[in-house]
């Protein structure tokens, strides 16, 4: 069965990386709104505001170009009071990072609406209303929105039906909240393709994107479903769905554990979760794996009479996850003699897809929301593939509900940019997946007990080769002043080089390549002098010999070469060649174990040369637009 995706079509899912939060309460909500904003910031940094509504003062608007930070000390400096409330963290898609870009965006000093979101016709009402007389301070398309909801405002004279009415005109993707300054204790919000979730308190009640927003006031949530529409007071919660029909959704209770916004002896984010990788690999295997084999019953209801009928993989994703679908596509030929085929996301979207038979679709997502992976996911579904399947970790995502199966790789909230703990632990469930289709396949028992045996020793392996911070800290200064830097690996370890030159070139703005080491002659050498440091990963595999001669060729152009090389592999410290050894580890388990070095390095270098380590310019943590 074939398909093509070269068309945009009015139920595609676009949305902008933004964070929002909003509150209606008994008491003061700026100070919950700020902290809100602060546990979203990974979603954009590049401005913040918000808009309250005070008894007998109308409408207060804050906003500020830059971190939260900055708006966090004009809203102490004001001393913005208000029971009601909607805040905004953004990172630009329409117009540049300013105040008047900011949200939320306000029409006649009534409304105040913050988005999260693309509105793809949004010159189209953007021309109407201009002609209805309406004045636009902003480059954004989300300022449409609130000068929509006051033409409808005018005509109902009720701020439900024109919400109701605003959000039937837009196309695109959306989340939005809504205040008026003569409602004091009316929140509207409403959403589209973009995630919002409502927080259940008592004598308040909350919006927000991500649930980790609202963790200090709530651990109730309602997950709303497509195309709803709710009204929020202090007291009570009202749900409508996409036909207008009143609904009720249940709620849930999260528990977070503990403050993952504490640093704790910490210098960043990012480092934390570095160093959090032997917990979360081990939260990650827990429940998955016995003492001798691996647990079926870990991947959902149904997942073993799916398996038995698999016979070839797609998998798709973006970035980092993308790394890690390359890395399992070795495992997967390997053990489980399944053909995978691996696309990311946004290509696959858009060029003709031929679905083999019995085919799985695999998606891979930390957030689960990312905009092109869950397109591809919906594109899968019309194109007839037998099964779908995500890996994630959120539980609540969009590719979670909407995927057959799915497992999560359980490594709590990462809030640093650049992923670390997330993506080794998409690893390991990208193996205990390769083990659930091997088994239907010929791998033996014996062969299986013997992978679980190393899993079991893998958190111990991560928490040895974390003890090569030191070294690595003390090579990274040599990294520090160069413009460029290149990546080698072979095999399996190709999609590590590759993900080790992102990890630089994300929080460092180093450019950096990653590269099949056999490739060198058909390119890249060419680029290879004295200027360039040359990083290679070198586990004891049926490769290193082939990777050794490689090196020899980039030595001999008179580079200096980094070589993260296992116990026992044959390399001579000398001049021009640094070496680290890497504790011994199987060449299955290597991909896995020899990333974290090149997380300390990247991170090492970031601080050496002052970058923002935990939110670098230009990106977000889930990147949830086209």
């Amino acid at each position: 069965m074939a398909g093509s995706r070269l068309r945009r079509e009015s139920n595609d899912r676009f949305f902008g990386v933004c964070g929002i939060v909003g509150a209606v309460s008994k008491r003061e909500v700026a100070p919950i709104l700020i902290e809100g904003l602060k546990r979203l910031e990974y979603r954009g940094y590049d401005s913040a505001g918000l808009s309250t509504v005070e008894d007998g003062s109308g409408l207060t608007q804050m906003r500020e170009v830059g971190k939260v930070i900055g708006l966090e000390a004009i809203v102490a400096e004001s001393e913005i009071n208000g029971k009601l409330g909607i805040a905004h963290t953004r990172w630009a898609t329409h117009g540049k990072p300013s105040v008047n870009n900011a949200h939320p965006h306000v029409s006649s000093n009534k409304i105040s609406v913050v988005h999260n979101g693309i509105i793809e016709n949004f010159q189209e009402i953007k021309d109407f209303l201009a002609n209805e007389g309406y004045e636009f301070q902003s480059e954004t398309d989300s300022e449409v929105i609130p000068h929509l909801i006051h033409y409808h405002f005018e005509v109902v004279q009720d701020l439900l039906e024109a919400v109701r009415q605003s959000v039937k005109q837009l196309r695109g993707a959306y989340a939005v909240g809504v205040i008026h300054k003569d409602h004091q204790n009316k929140l509207i919000a409403a959403r589209s393709g973009s995630p919002l979730v409502v927080g259940k308190g008592i004598g308040e009640n909350f919006i927000a994107s991500d649930v980790l927003a609202l963790k200090p006031v709530t651990d109730k949530f309602i997950y709303l479903e497509e195309g709803d529409l709710i009204e929020l007071s202090a007291e009570d919660i009202s749900i409508w769905n996409i036909d207008d029909e009143s609904v009720v959704r249940s709620s849930v209770q999260v528990f977070l554990g503990p403050d993952s916004m504490d640093k704790g002896i910490y210098r960043h984010y990012m480092q934390k979760e570095i160093f959090e990788q032997p917990k979360s690999i081990t939260d990650t295997l827990e429940g998955r794996i016995g003492s001798n084999g691996l647990l079926i019953e870990s991947f959902g209801v149904g997942a073993a009479s799916i398996f038995e009928k698999i016979e070839s993989l797609t998998m798709v994703a973006c970035g980092t996850s993308y790394y890690a679908a390359l890395v399992a596509s070795y495992w997967l030929e390997e053990l489980a003699k399944i053909p995978c085929q691996v696309e990311i996301a946004s290509e696959f979207r858009y060029r003709t897809v031929v679905c083999r038979p019995n085919s799985l679709f695999v998606t891979i997502s930390q957030s689960g929301e990312t905009a092109d992976t869950l397109a591809a996911l919906r594109l899968a579904k019309e194109l007839g593939f037998a099964s779908t399947l995500t890996i994630c970790n959120v539980a609540t995502s969009s590719l979670v509900r909407e995927s057959d199966l799915a497992l999560m790789i359980n490594a709590g909230v990462e809030i640093g940019v650049a992923s670390t703990k997330a993506y080794t632990a998409q690893l390991v469930d990208l193996l205990l997946l390769t083990i659930a289709l091997a088994k239907h396949n010929g791998l033996s028992g014996g062969k299986e007990s013997e992978i679980v045996s190393e899993l079991h020793k893998l958190p111990n392996l991560i928490e040895d080769c974390l003890g090569l911070d030191a070294e690595v800290k003390g090579l990274s200064n040599e990294f520090i002043d160069r413009d460029h830097a290149l990546f080698l690996g072979r095999g399996s370890m190709y999609p590590v080089a590759l993900e080790g030159a992102l990890k630089l070139k994300e929080i460092s703005y180093i450019h950096a390549e990653g590269y099949a080491a056999g490739e060198l002659k058909h390119g890249p050498l060419a680029l290879v002098d004295e200027e360039m440091p040359v990083v290679a990963v070198a586990p004891n595999d049926e490769l290193l010999e082939k990777l050794q001669s490689n090196l020899h060729e980039v030595r001999a152009r008179g580079s200096h070469l980094y070589v993260f090389a296992a116990q026992n592999a044959v390399f001579t410290e000398e001049d021009g060649i640094t070496i680290v050894r890497v504790p011994e580890v199987s060449s299955l388990m290597a991909p896995i174990v020899y990333v974290v070095p090149l997380q300390m390095l990247a991170y090492h270098v970031a601080v050496g040369k002052g970058t923002d380590v935990d939110q670098p310019r230009n990106l977000a943590k889930s990147v949830t637009v086209e």
